[in-house]
């Protein structure tokens, strides 16, 4: 049985990179894996996908079939693609292996915002995926930018019914001590407050107490795992998290 891990998160945030780091990773631990791209508009990859949804659709095509600008297109593509998921996936069944990575969109609104994308996660599977959510640390490492991350990986968790798992992406660049300090406030809406305060100094401009408790609520605060592409660290950690949704932490590792 496969399991589907869908990266999703804002443009920039490492999506492709972590593809191909993860599988690496994957690989020096004796899993099998392989790697899907379900970006039609990307032109350059890291890796070598065995599933390749260019090779059914492509951005450039689409924008001279209906003469469109690219954003318009992008649209068309993510309804596209929901139309030759089945197939897709059936080719997927061909495979042998224990975990697919899927590399959605670089704009990540096409793929967490369409309603198209439900039917896509539907169809591989709901019990059989999970979302990791890549946070941009440049952004997550003042509060207001991890809030703005924090209520789009909710809204991404509410909008399919899968596991989501936050992760703090190209963790390398930044130091021990701001990795601890944005974890910290990932954890805790008190922590995330105080910060918030320190960060814009007049406490009126800043949404309330309630407003991040609330966060609280529907389970923001859930921490975020620091992951590291470039050195290929923090992937153990992640993939305990992996098996404790699909597992419930049951070590699967090989003997």
């Amino acid at each position: 049985m496969s399991r589907y891990l869908f990266l999703v998160g804002t443009a920039g945030c490492g999506k492709t990179t972590m593809t191909y780091a993860f599988r690496t990773w994957m690989s020096t631990q004796g899993f099998d894996s392989i790697t899907v791209n379900l970006d039609p508009g990307v032109e350059d990859l890291q890796y070598e996908p065995e599933v390749d949804v260019r090779d059914w659709i492509t951005l450039d095509a689409v924008m001279q079939e209906y003469q469109l600008g690219p954003n318009g297109a992008q649209i068309v593509c993510a309804d596209l693609i929901a139309i030759r998921i089945r197939e897709i996936v059936q080719i997927l069944e061909g495979f042998d292996t224990e975990y697919v990575f899927i590399d959605t969109p670089g704009q990540m609104e096409l793929f967490a915002f369409r309603e198209s994308s439900r039917e896509v996660v539907d169809v591989f599977g709901n019990e059989d995926s999970a979302i990791l959510f890549l946070l941009d640390p440049q952004l997550a490492g003042r509060p207001s930018g991890l809030i703005s991350l924090l209520m789009l990986s909710i809204t991404t968790g509410f909008r399919f019914s899968v596991p989501l798992i936050n992760i703090l992406s190209k963790s390398d660049i930044l130091s021990e001590e701001d990795i601890a300090r944005v974890i910290g406030w990932a954890s805790s809406s008190d922590r995330l407050y105080d910060a918030l305060v320190e960060e814009m100094g007049d406490p009126s401009s800043i949404p309330s107490m309630g407003f991040l408790s609330a966060l609280d609520e529907v389970g923001a605060y859930q921490g975020l795992t620091p992951v590291s592409s470039e050195a290929l660290l923090g992937f153990e950690d992640l993939y305990s998290l992996i098996q404790l949704c699909f597992e419930g932490g049951e070590d699967l590792y090989k003997d």
